[in-house]
């Protein structure tokens, strides 16, 4: 007989309200969703209905007001805010759209922080070897404002991967860049996917880039639902 593998991540009835001068505000309603291990999953649907909201509490950078969200066996709903920030250093990774650098560090620095945050003595040295694995060997003592857009988004993917995290989130990562520079961006991520046996989350509007994932889901209106309408309307 087969044993079960625990998800990586498992949200079980997340709900989310924000209240609003006209009243209170449901943004997400009743959410579930499973990850494997090493499972890639996209997210589709329209601007608005609750996709980067989702992310968000999957992070634990929002706190749902209903449900519970658990990552790699730790239920994020029980920590507090110091026990958020030390989880997320340890197991997840986080590429957005925006790049989030930040602008007086070096992208050394700038993927070193998180390591040095949690006390790891090898940070420098992860973090040059991170920048070498998306080919930045070069750009170390750069700073993002003398890097391209392509250059800035390897330099999050770096951060995000250099402490191996257990789950990879990424928010529309090729959002901000062209076309070809967002295809080599796009494969960089999924081979590092594959080379640390990561969990993928994957928010996008691209049809092509969902394709490449394991499966797909789709919000509308705060809701996930199974993907089974072509991905070419998914948007």
């Amino acid at each position: 007989m087969s044993q079960s593998v625990d998800p990586i991540l498992r949200l079980a009835g997340v709900h989310l309200k924000l209240a609003s001068q006209a009243g209170e505000v449901n943004i997400l309603r009743g959410v579930d969703l499973s990850v494997a291990p090493g499972e890639t999953v996209a997210v589709v649907g329209p601007s608005g209905s609750g996709k980067s909201t989702m992310m968000m509490i999957v992070a634990g950078l929002e706190r749902p007001t209903q449900g519970e969200v658990h990552v790699a066996g730790q239920n994020l709903t029980t920590l507090d805010e110091d026990g958020l920030a030390l989880f997320r250093r340890r197991s997840i990774g986080i590429v957005f759209q925006a790049f989030h650098l930040i602008p007086t560090m070096t992208a050394l620095e700038n993927v070193a922080i998180p390591l040095e945050f949690a006390g790891d003595a090898k940070a420098w040295v992860k973090a040059k070897a991170a920048l070498e694995s998306v080919g930045l060997g070069h750009r170390l003592t750069h700073y993002p404002g003398q890097m391209s857009g392509g250059e800035q988004q390897r330099t999050a993917l770096a951060r995000a991967v250099v402490a191996e995290p257990k789950l990879l989130l990424a928010d529309e990562p090729t959002g901000n860049l062209d076309a070809t520079t967002g295809v080599g961006i796009v494969d960089l991520m999924f081979d590092l996917q594959k080379k640390f046996g990561t969990s993928l989350l994957l928010i996008t509007h691209d049809a092509t880039l969902a394709r490449r994932c394991d499966r797909a889901v789709r919000m509308d209106d705060g809701r996930l639902s199974p993907l089974t309408t072509d991905l070419a309307a998914a948007d």
